[in-house]
């Protein structure tokens, strides 16, 4: 199912069962799924007769979020914001004119190091980032690795110790207001005592733990007035209220799950299977569900119902981020390393291809 790419050395294989192949062919959009675990950023779309998946390499990509035309990408050092070219996407590939209808490019790399980034997201103020080594929310900078701007109250220093592994972001009303962190831990790498329940979910607003019991919980996110997140270690998807401090698993999964997109009534959920056993053994889903499974599903938050699955079958065992591309049905994306991206020439009123067919002719050699 992987499309062959001169920078995907390794192949990822997949297969879609029916329920998903029909609501991607109707829902006017596609996937952007990471794996940091297989070091890949993979495309999944429609071509108007079957599920397309294409991967593209990057150093440990984890969160990914949309923006409009574009995308901001975590990686093991950099945060990346790439920009939609569709002028150039038809002529992608010259041979097959009209084969993508979107065309991702990087357009800025803010090096970061390593604080291990998970969830990032786009505010009314600019991006934002988890820091999860440093315990905090944090804003990008052209001046500094990053700006701290937010920590629980739990959480006494801005070090580089990962205290309470603050992994997720949900914006409200364009504003971060909801953290998950896997404990309520002041230590370094202390949350993993209690990784099992000790999850919580934060208000950035006044620093309130408003749900506790979580287990591993990842992906707040917030769609039609309701707050939804991942129970991970119990394989549940949450609908929750966090000003009455309740929630209600809409359904449950079999998967270690991390990676949430809301699409109308839709939820696209990441599911992953559970290799290290010294941070994620011994969780609940592991009891309920034996056998996990690794890819994304669909599910119907009316019903609880999955309505579809897409499976990875081989080369990728977890996955972070899945987030929804609306509006697009075949994306392509290059990474900095990609030769075509430095040939790809874009103004906000025209753009270019650098190719030899547009290529002004040598002058005569002078005799």
């Amino acid at each position: 199912m992987t499309e062959p790419t001169a920078d995907a050395p390794s192949r990822i294989e997949c297969r879609v069962d029916d329920g998903f192949a029909g609501w991607l062919a109707g829902a006017n959009g596609s996937l952007a799924v990471t794996t940091y675990q297989a070091g890949k950023v993979v495309l999944v779309g429609w071509d108007g007769r079957r599920v397309t998946v294409l991967a593209r390499d990057f150093p440990k990509p984890m969160g990914l979020a949309v923006d409009g035309p574009r995308l901001l990408l975590a990686t093991r050092h950099e945060v990346v914001l790439l920009a939609d070219a569709p002028a150039l996407a038809a002529d992608f590939k010259p041979d097959e004119p009209g084969r993508y209808d979107a065309l991702y490019l990087p357009r800025t790399r803010y090096c970061t190091g390593d604080l291990n980034v998970h969830d990032v997201a786009v505010g009314a103020d600019g991006p934002w980032v988890t820091a999860t080594r440093f315990s905090c929310l944090a804003r990008l900078s052209h001046a500094f690795s990053f700006v701290p701007a937010w920590r629980p109250p739990f959480v006494s220093d801005t070090v580089p110790e990962d205290r309470c592994h603050l992994n997720g972001l949900a914006l409200v009303d364009g504003r971060p207001r909801y953290v998950t962190c896997l404990g309520t831990t002041d230590a370094a790498g202390a949350w993993r005592g209690k990784k099992a329940d000790g999850g919580v979910l934060v208000d950035v607003a006044d620093g309130s733990v408003r749900l506790r019991g979580l287990s591993m919980p990842h992906s707040p996110r917030w769609h039609n007035g309701a707050l939804w997140l991942l129970d991970s270690g119990r394989g549940a998807l949450l609908r929750a209220d966090p000003e009455r401090g309740t929630r209600e698993a809409v359904c449950g999964l079999s998967g270690y799950l991390r990676g949430l997109s809301l699409v109308g009534p839709y939820a696209l959920v990441g599911l992953c299977q559970i290799r290290e056993k010294h941070i994620f053994g011994g969780l609940p889903v592991q009891q309920t569900h034996p056998a996990l499974l690794c890819g994304v599903a669909v599910v119907d938050t009316r019903t609880g119902a999955r309505v579809g699955l897409l499976e990875f079958t081989a080369g990728c065992t977890e996955v972070f981020e899945v987030a929804w591309l609306p509006g697009v049905r075949r994306p392509m994306l290059l990474n900095p390393a990609h030769p075509a991206q430095t040939d790809a020439f874009t103004a906000p009123a025209f753009s270019y291809w650098l190719r030899p067919a547009n290529a002004l002719p040598e002058p005569p050699a002078v005799p």
